[in-house]
């Protein structure tokens, strides 16, 4: 069964010579094999100013760079993000785009009493984090509190699941582990999931 997917690449280098581009690039690959229908988003070759008040955030419009990602978005069935970790979270660039994206209508609908309505429901996610650390140590020390947060506060929040992670840490990986890495991804792009 073909799936619409978006790939968000939520790296702030726009040169593009980075694993996470090698990553997406073998999602996509997997994808479109498969017959799946892959747009591309790469949010470091946007231009938008970050929100800086809650009323910008709720009633502002969206900067014109980013209506077609956000048409893209809401076009897809399947998210994928990947961005490095940067201080234990994901990139300042990565974080404002994603506020842009997540205003009042597109992830929830809010109501004056109750709890606001989830507009992603029936959407699935993948997250892929590259880091300088053993992931096992972000896991198991810091209780990977940057994923954990993305999930939980926007993804799940929003009606999204299920949501799958890929964490990777840079600081003991060889050519070996980063080739099964790209087969992963490429298979995970044919799965759709």
């Amino acid at each position: 069964m073909s799936r619409r997917i978006v790939i968000i690449q939520g790296h702030p280098d726009p040169s593009g010579h980075h694993l996470l581009h090698a990553l997406a690039d073998a999602y996509a690959q997997g994808a479109t094999t498969a017959g799946h229908d892959v747009r591309r988003i790469e949010v470091a070759k946007l231009d938008f100013s970050l929100l800086r008040t809650q009323a910008e955030f709720e009633t502002g419009t969206v900067p014109p760079a980013l209506e077609q990602p956000r048409q893209d978005m809401r076009w897809a069935e399947h998210w994928v993000f990947l961005f490095p970790l940067w201080h234990g979270t994901m990139p300042a660039l990565f974080k404002g785009f994603l506020e842009h994206i997540f205003r009042p209508g597109f992830a929830m609908d809010y109501k004056k009493k109750g709890f606001p309505r989830r507009l992603l429901a029936g959407r699935s996610a993948r997250i892929v984090v590259t880091m300088g650390m053993p992931a096992l140590l972000y896991r198991w020390y810091f209780g990977a509190y940057g994923v954990r947060g993305f999930e939980r506060s926007m993804l799940s929040f929003a009606g999204i699941k299920p949501i799958r992670e890929n964490l990777y840490g840079l600081t003991f990986a060889n050519e070996r582990r980063r080739a099964r890495w790209m087969e992963n991804m490429r298979t995970y792009g044919a799965h759709g999931n």
